[in-house]
């Protein structure tokens, strides 16, 4: 890849938009280089002056992507603060992260969804292994300080976590159509309460009646 996302030039970012917005609706497979340059005003020889080849293009896409949101797994993993509160700022960052880049989050999820080995590799290698670790070390760290049952599988807490932000995030239009779920319009209550039932459970500890 020939370009550095430190010193993106306006081309680069017009390309990128433009990908991001073709492979989010259509998928990488469906898209041509040909049709980026002409989502982007560029030419076909101007995309390659900055991206060796498609597969390049999309490595970039998710690598921008996941920067903001490994910067704020990695404070959280480095910084101070009891578990809970690292855990509930965790989930409502990253439903924001959701919310701020919703082409290049619909994008990885639907990569996420139909994709194959491959191009899961992928997508594990330049955004969701490192990030999901982070996340996994916290859970872990909660189990040694005491705070977690250490009987539990700090994955699959880490798994449902952002399973739980990514269901909101995706079906959010079809929950605000449903009376019972007023939450869908509050993703911050979404976000704190979810953690509230993820952290504490849904059965009432004094049991029945």
């Amino acid at each position: 890849m020939k370009n550095s996302f430190s010193r993106q030039s306006a081309g680069e970012a017009a390309i990128l938009d433009a990908a991001v917005r073709l492979f989010s609706a259509n998928g990488y497979d469906a898209v041509s280089m040909r049709e980026v340059a002409s989502e982007a005003g560029v030419s076909k020889a101007n995309i390659y002056h900055h991206f060796d080849s498609k597969e390049a293009l999309y490595r970039a896409i998710l690598h921008q992507s996941a920067e903001d949101l490994s910067g704020l797994v990695e404070t959280l993993a480095e910084g101070a603060g009891s578990f809970e509160s690292r855990i509930s700022e965790f989930a409502a960052g990253h439903l924001k992260h959701l919310d701020g880049n919703p082409l290049a989050s619909r994008l990885i999820i639907r990569e996420a969804f139909s994709s194959d080995d491959e191009r899961s590799r992928v997508l594990v290698d330049q955004v969701f292994g490192s990030i999901f670790e982070r996340i996994v070390s916290i859970f872990r760290a909660g189990q040694q300080a005491g705070a977690l049952r250490r009987e539990l599988d700090p994955a699959l807490c880490a798994t449902l976590l952002m399973g739980a932000d990514v269901f909101f995030f995706q079906a959010r239009d079809m929950l605000n159509q449903l009376p019972q779920a007023d939450f869908a319009a509050h993703p911050a209550r979404f976000s704190r309460e979810m953690v509230e039932v993820m952290l504490r459970g849904m059965m009432n500890p004094e049991g029945e009646g």
